[in-house]
């Protein structure tokens, strides 16, 4: 899966999407996976899959990406270029993979060049919040960020909130990011619009997503993987086939980056 970019500035903010490249634009809002539902139900079913996956949801990313989502999320947050004293959004990031990643990124900042009094004020002010509709998803993120150590410092703010219907202020953030959560959403264009809403003047919104592989050879092995191995291993290691069908069928459907910004 080659991992593409498309960059396009809306207004003064700076939007970076990164994506397998895919295909196939569809009526988001009323499919689930391949079934067709009801934009009411949809919500509901979605938040199913991810309290049912959410213990085990670091090995299902394994699965999904065989084991290439860590890379991806480095490079995300090096897009991100994560600074001291920043106020960040990361949405559909409950168990805190990349908020992670952003505070080790902000750490590493603060070693190489900033000293003293103005260093301990940019360290109180960064705040890197994590926005999860699903509170089974935060939960498994507030365990993880104990057990390694991370927002001892209250750097680290936990939000059961909506990305449809963010509750943060209008030109409150300096980042937003979204990894693999964008495609389970409802409405995509809800989302956008909120996250151009609460990003400050200059900001950055980043979105990692799989989709489509488009080289043939590569696509047919793909395919065979998400379809035979990935429900497969999800019923083995999850006892749970349907969520994880539902993951790989979920991927199919999600537009291009091409797409998603027309």
């Amino acid at each position: 899966m080659a991992l593409g970019m498309v960059t396009r500035r809306l207004g003064n903010k700076l939007f970076t999407v990164l994506s397998p490249t895919p295909r196939l634009l569809h009526s988001h809002a009323t499919s689930f996976g391949f079934k067709q539902v009801n934009e009411d139900e949809k919500a509901r079913m979605v938040g199913d899959v991810f309290t049912s996956v959410a213990s085990s949801y670091d090995l299902m990313n394994d699965l999904m990406s065989v084991g290439l989502h860590r890379l991806w999320k480095d490079r995300l947050v090096s897009k991100l270029n994560p600074f001291p004293g920043m106020k960040h959004l990361d949405v559909a990031g409950g168990t805190g993979d990349v908020a992670f990643r952003i505070l080790e990124s902000i750490h590493k900042v603060k070693l190489r060049g900033l000293r003293g009094a103005f260093q301990d004020t940019l360290e109180a002010e960064t705040q890197i919040y994590v926005c999860d509709i699903n509170p089974k998803m935060l939960n498994v993120g507030k365990r993880r960020a104990s057990e390694k150590g991370f927002g001892e410092d209250g750097s680290l703010v936990w939000v059961e909130g909506n990305a449809e219907s963010l509750s943060f202020q209008n030109d409150s953030m300096d980042g937003y990011t979204i990894a693999f959560g964008i495609r389970n959403v409802t409405h995509i264009e809800k989302v956008l619009s909120e996250a151009h809403r609460v990003l400050k003047p200059g900001g950055r919104f980043l979105c990692l997503e799989l989709s489509h592989v488009g080289i043939p050879v590569f696509k047919d092995l793909y395919d065979y993987y998400s379809f035979s191995v990935i429900p497969y291993m999800g019923e083995l290691v999850a006892s749970d086939r349907e969520s994880y069908q539902y993951l790989v069928e979920s991927i199919r459907r999600f537009p291009s980056q091409e797409n998603l910004h027309r």
